[in-house]
């Protein structure tokens, strides 16, 4: 299955290089290995995944709320 995003499709599981561009990491981080950025964000600030085969994988419902539950909303 698929979900629709601005125009994209993402599957409804993402594999780590899907989810480096669904938060489009290149065009915010500086960082040389975006895998270090995915690091950083399971072990400081908790982005929901799922392992499968050992390998993970992160459900984009689960993303997407967690994106909301980290929003500063601004006044």
């Amino acid at each position: 299955m698929t979900t629709e995003n601005n125009n994209n499709l993402y599957p409804d599981l993402l594999t780590e290089e899907e989810l480096i561009k669904f938060l489009r990491i290149p065009s915010v981080s500086k960082a040389n290995d975006y895998h270090n950025v995915i690091e950083n964000l399971k072990r400081m600030h908790g982005i929901p995944r799922i392992h499968i085969c050992g390998k993970p994988l992160y459900p984009v419902g689960a993303i997407r709320k967690w994106i909301e539950e980290k929003t500063i909303l601004g006044k």
